[in-house]
């Protein structure tokens, strides 16, 4: 139970959440199968027992969103479609036109849909309700977004935003390189990447490089920001953050898994691993609001 990836909103100071009520408003929109000619569904489902759609463990909640796709790759349809027209083209004489090839690659889909296998994947969200942090373990804002709607159909009162700080990200970040030292609590690791502003958007990247040589300054001085850099809090956490206040390539380091690998079976494992994350989720985000100058206003 490790989240690797953090899209952050914040949930308004003054809410008062009812863990039960919110189990009870997502028990009531699962996830079914797609039927026969859909492309995807939604749903929630059970975090651990099987009508459990809200895990609950010291103030801190978790929800599990269901994504059921088909897998049906678009190269595919275009094949069929493509022999139909052929096939087509040899018996009339004729090549159908651009509006006929469109209604072919339609048919040929609605003819597949029902024979394409399915795959299931989970989205799972953190809620602190405590401290105002609702964190969505996606790597990007589709799948997050597509979660808040879900939830916004279910809690339509939920008072939701994203978070914004005083300083800019990309800014800080850009800052902490060219001074080769990052805010008290952070330290600077060795992937990167840099940016020139503009229509081009000239890019340099650097994968498992130092970052403290005079080549980094020298982009810097020419224009470049940070739009990503990794980062490790306290010794205990590692991760990329990007200028759109993103946390990526969440890592929890062998310090935290160490304690949680005592629990004596998976359930106390799965408590254990929650309880950690959570708490030291909630303590990291609390010092990256400081370094980033704090709250703003949205």
């Amino acid at each position: 139970m490790w989240f690797r990836n953090l899209q952050i909103y914040r949930l308004a100071p003054d809410f008062k959440l009812d863990p039960a009520d919110l189990a009870d408003r997502l028990a009531k929109q699962p996830l079914t199968p797609c039927g026969g000619l859909d492309r995807m569904r939604l749903g929630w489902l059970p975090v651990r027992g099987e009508d459990d759609y809200v895990y609950r463990q010291d103030g801190q909640l978790l929800i599990a969103m269901g994504i059921e796709d088909k897998l049906l790759p678009a190269s595919v349809v275009r094949q069929a479609a493509d022999a139909k027209v052929a096939e087509i083209e040899a018996r009339e004489g004729y090549r159908p036109g651009a509006k006929q090839r469109k209604e072919i690659r339609e048919q040929v889909e609605d003819e597949m849909l029902p024979r394409a296998f399915s795959k299931r994947t989970t989205v799972h969200a953190w809620i602190d309700p405590v401290h105002g942090w609702l964190a969505v373990d996606a790597a990007s804002a589709t799948k997050s977004e597509a979660l808040l709607k879900l939830l916004g159909d279910c809690a339509p009162k939920l008072p939701l935003k994203l978070l914004h700080t005083q300083l800019s990200p990309g800014t800080v970040m850009t800052r902490w390189l060219a001074e080769g030292e990052a805010a008290t609590g952070f330290s600077i690791d060795r992937d990167c990447e840099l940016q020139l502003p503009g229509e081009d958007r000239p890019t340099v990247r650097y994968v498992r490089h130092a970052l403290d040589g005079g080549e980094i300054g020298e982009h810097i001085a020419a224009g470049k920001q940070a739009t990503r850099l990794s980062l490790t809090w306290a010794d205990r956490i590692s991760f990329m953050l990007t200028d759109k206040l993103e946390i990526k390539r969440l890592q929890f380091l062998d310090i935290l898994k160490e304690q949680s690998a005592q629990a004596e079976d998976a359930e106390a494992m799965f408590q254990s691993e929650f309880a950690l994350m959570a708490g030291e989720l909630t303590r990291l985000l609390a010092d990256l609001l400081d370094a980033l100058g704090g709250e703003a206003d949205a």
